[in-house]
């Protein structure tokens, strides 16, 4: 991933960002400390500390970062009719945003056991369940409700459950984004398609 997809206040910034991610994907979240990090990016203590004061500060930034164009799909589905179309529009840009936030979405599935209790993950799942509400049809059934949540969660799954097939890594992403359009497509099957203005709560 290029850093010019990513919204940046500073190189010394992205730096830090960069190679702590890099170094917990080696060693682990637990296993790297602030003084570890200074030294692969051959900086003072201080001057890491201008920046972040701790680990955690580093990778709720990076989440921050690289999860913002995933806030923004969701944003912009709330301001869509809710149509089937504009549904599987949503569900196009997420699976893009997702391709490009890749690099921490993999560390947080490696590093669950260590990152539980931090906000990341709650966020995680606060903003995919928002998207959910968004993917449903207004009466739909247990059966749709299953169909919709398992659409967003076939993104998510695709960046790792197809881990170890020998196809290309876009390749592997359209797999999973032709999946959930499929189940999404599926839940809105007899279902009136519902105005911009009726939302639920």
């Amino acid at each position: 991933m290029s850093s010019s997809t990513r919204p940046r206040r500073s190189d010394t910034r992205q730096r830090i960002q960069d190679v702590a991610l890099e170094m917990f994907a080696e060693r682990g979240y637990e296993k790297t400390s602030l003084r570890e990090i200074a030294e692969r990016l051959e900086v003072t203590k201080a001057a890491l500390y201008y920046h972040f004061r701790t680990k955690e500060d580093i990778l709720v930034s990076l989440f921050d970062d690289l999860t913002r164009p995933l806030d923004a799909v969701v944003d912009w589905a709330r301001d869509q009719p809710r149509t089937l179309e504009s549904k599987r529009e949503a569900l196009a840009r997420y699976s893009a945003a997702l391709r490009d936030a890749a690099p921490l979405f993999r560390f947080l599935q490696e590093n669950q056991a260590s990152l539980r209790e931090l906000r990341t993950g709650v966020d995680i799942k606060q903003r995919t369940m928002a998207l959910v509400d968004l993917m449903e049809p207004v009466d739909a059934t247990l059966t749709d409700r299953m169909r919709c949540t398992s659409a967003l969660f076939t993104l998510h799954a695709g960046m790792f459950a197809l881990r170890d097939v020998d196809a290309d890594r876009e390749e592997k992403r359209l797999a999973a984004l032709e999946v959930a359009t499929e189940l999404i497509t599926a839940a809105h099957a007899g279902h009136a398609e519902e105005p911009r203005a009726a939302r639920r709560a």
